[in-house]
């Protein structure tokens, strides 16, 4: 299963470009679904106006489709998209064109993680758990040294079931965390040169927003 990160912004666009961003989510998550493709709305930004978006993050992955299809629905978004039309904000308003960014990132390429960058430590269970849950220590804390991101498992009374659950929190904790750091940068990278990449449209759009 191929599995894809898809950020939209609308850059330093102004109040029509954060409309794009929210119709461009719901165009996507559409046509995604429409081919049997997986996606999800892990989270979004809201702009100053009710029904626009500063910038969202979606999850995508080949669900009943195969690879072949999330690539080709991933290559007709991946760049800048332009949207033709009035301002439904400024009625007199003369500019026509409202531009929007999207960036993909592959989870497995860009998520790397080594159980060697980990630190166990174990410590007492604090907490409900009987008389003897503070005489052993049971629970684990884990450490992702290079992020400083720490994790405690104490679920369990047995030491070797709180490492596993601590690691596999630990992995799922890092992943989020190192995919927000590679968004916000794309984010700010987009915005420093959103003016030339005007230009260049991966996809024009014609409708009222």
């Amino acid at each position: 299963m191929s599995k894809s990160i898809i950020q939209v912004t609308s850059g330093r666009g102004p109040a029509e470009c954060t409309r794009v961003v929210a119709k461009i989510v719901e165009i996507m998550m559409k046509e995604a679904r429409q081919q049997g493709l997986e996606i999800t709305l892990l989270e979004s930004k809201k702009g100053d106006l009710k029904g626009t978006l500063l910038s969202a993050v979606l999850l995508l992955n080949t669900g009943t489709a195969d690879s072949k299809t999330l690539d080709a629905f991933l290559g007709g978004w991946s760049g800048t998209v332009q949207w033709i039309a009035q301002s439904p904000y400024r009625k007199f308003h003369k500019r026509k064109n409202w531009f929007a960014g999207v960036s993909v990132f592959d989870v497995y390429k860009q998520l790397k993680w080594d159980i060697k960058d980990v630190k166990l430590e174990t410590c007492r269970a604090s907490g409900p758990g009987g008389q003897h849950v503070n005489k052993v220590e049971t629970a684990v804390r884990g450490t992702h040294l290079p992020s400083g991101i720490q994790v405690l498992a104490m679920d369990s009374r047995s030491q070797l079931q709180n490492k596993q659950l601590c690691l596999e929190r630990l992995e799922a904790k890092f992943m989020s965390w190192q995919m927000e750091q590679l968004v916000a940068k794309q984010q700010d990278q987009w915005q420093e040169h959103n003016e030339l990449e005007r230009g260049k449209a991966v996809r024009v759009i014609t409708a009222p927003l």
